[in-house]
């Protein structure tokens, strides 16, 4: 299980390592400069020992001596800290003085016209060496230098600066990585607070979250919640209007039953019963309808989340409802037509909702159309699929066209049996779908037309 980040940690680790690692940069960056400044200081100190040997060479009898008196010799070899070398050899003579192993230069292609240094061992330990041709005027043959000197103040005063370079460094980590992580507990405060207030909350309080003290990178996130604070506001509120309402709704064809029961029971002929029975049968039938209404209302919110969205035909769905709903239209003698292209229509939508919509409007045009009316249901699937519903009945008047989408509102006077939920489920599901719905007149003599109109898939 991959445990939560800590923000403060992660920040922390963000500024510090690349800190760190510019730190170790630094360090090897400095020490191949200071090595290469400790050795040319040095190399030129070694240099001036070789060339104080040039001294000693001379001529005598047309060969080369090298006349060097013991004090000479302690000045030269003396050093507290390390061991110097030397030892001058000539190309015919070779051996003129000094130590045989004091290390030469192997390359037979050495260039010397300038001194050559090069690291090497004597006696267990690494020594640099210098090698120098020596100029002598009248020389029958060529003299070499060589001094080798133990490395002992190279290091040591390598890491001297090393040292003066890293220790403020490494303070300067230290001083930054508590100063970091000091301000990052003083910039999370304000986060740690919003956390708290929002876990003391009640589970009836949705307020905003007050923006008072927040940073604006985190503005973002409070807006976001806040929108969501106000979405289950709104859709709480909706909830129990739904309910109220529901429950108004269903009061009246219950005390309907109940009032027609007690009617039917106090009468002892059956003949005589016979109408509080049928006024039963109606409030059954109102309140059957209403309860399914109801039920497709509440599956419609958006709330709820019961439904996805998936390709579907819509000529598919559209035929078969209008062959469920031509029996009821042959009722009352009307006639039911559907015209829709060869091709199928494919949209995204729920296939429940889209028959349930299709359905509520055929029922609307049925129940509130003339006898012997007529009733057209047509698709088309240019420039975008489109389902239109038109009937040539009383039609909706203007003033009442806003109204009709409340809930349970009936139009005044109006016929049927309707419970004033039929417009509003439809545009329930219509916005479900993100579908365009318009209402308007279906010619010159009256009637409604409802178009639905729907993105591709």
């Amino acid at each position: 299980m991959n445990k939560n980040k800590s923000l403060k940690t992660e920040m922390l680790f963000r500024l510090v390592i690349p800190l760190i690692f510019f730190v170790i940069f630094d360090a090897t960056l400095s020490y191949f400069v200071t090595l290469h400044y400790v050795d040319a200081a040095y190399d030129r100190w070694l240099l001036d020992s070789a060339r104080s040997l040039t001294q000693e060479i001379k001529m005598q009898d047309g060969k080369i001596v090298v006349e060097l008196p013991t004090a000479a010799l302690e000045i030269f070899k003396w050093d507290e800290e390390d061991k110097t070398y030397f030892k001058i050899t000539s190309s015919e003579q070779k051996m003129l003085a000094g130590d045989s192993l004091v290390p030469e230069p192997i390359d037979s292609k050495t260039d010397w016209s300038q001194p050559v240094y090069f690291n090497d061992k004597m006696y267990g330990e690494s020594v640099r060496v210098v090698s120098m041709l020596v100029a002598l005027d009248k020389a029958p043959e060529k003299v070499f230098i060589h001094v080798a000197e133990t490395m002992n103040k190279r290091r040591a005063t390598m890491l001297d600066i090393l040292l003066a370079d890293m220790i403020p460094q490494v303070i300067l980590i230290l001083v930054t990585g508590i100063y970091l992580l000091t301000g990052l507990k003083k910039g999370l405060k304000p986060l740690r607070l919003l956390a708290e207030q929002i876990s003391q909350r009640s589970l009836r309080d949705l307020s905003p979250i007050p923006e008072t003290h927040v940073f604006l990178e985190v503005r973002t996130l409070t807006d976001t919640i806040n929108e969501l604070l106000e979405a289950h506001t709104l859709a709480i509120a909706t909830q129990q209007r739904f309910i109220a309402n529901a429950a108004h709704q269903l009061r009246t064809p219950l005390a309907g039953l109940k009032l027609q029961a007690e009617r039917a029971l106090r009468e002892q002929d059956l003949s005589a019963m016979q109408p509080a029975l049928q006024q039963i049968q109606n409030s059954a039938d109102r309140m059957s309808h209403l309860t399914t209404q109801l039920l497709v209302l509440a599956k419609s919110e958006p709330i709820n989340g019961g439904y996805e969205l998936v390709p579907i035909d819509l000529c598919q769905i559209a035929r078969k409802t209008c062959m469920d709903w031509v029996p009821k239209a042959l009722q009352r003698n009307m006639e039911l037509s559907f015209e829709s292209p060869e091709e199928p229509i494919y949209i995204q939508g729920d296939a429940i909702l889209l028959r349930e919509l299709l359905a509520n409007l055929l029922d609307n045009a049925i129940s509130y159309g003339y006898d012997n009316g007529n009733i057209w249901v047509k698709l088309n699937n240019y420039p975008l699929p489109c389902l239109t519903v038109e009937d040539d009945g009383p039609g909706i008047p203007d003033i009442e066209i806003n109204k009709v989408f409340e809930r349970f509102y009936r139009i005044p006077g109006s016929t049927g049996n309707g419970c004033g939920l039929g417009l509003p489920i439809v545009k329930e599901i219509a916005d479900l779908h993100k579908a365009r719905f318009t209402l308007s007149k279906s010619g010159s003599k009256g009637g409604t037309r409802i178009d639905l109109i729907f993105a591709t898939t």
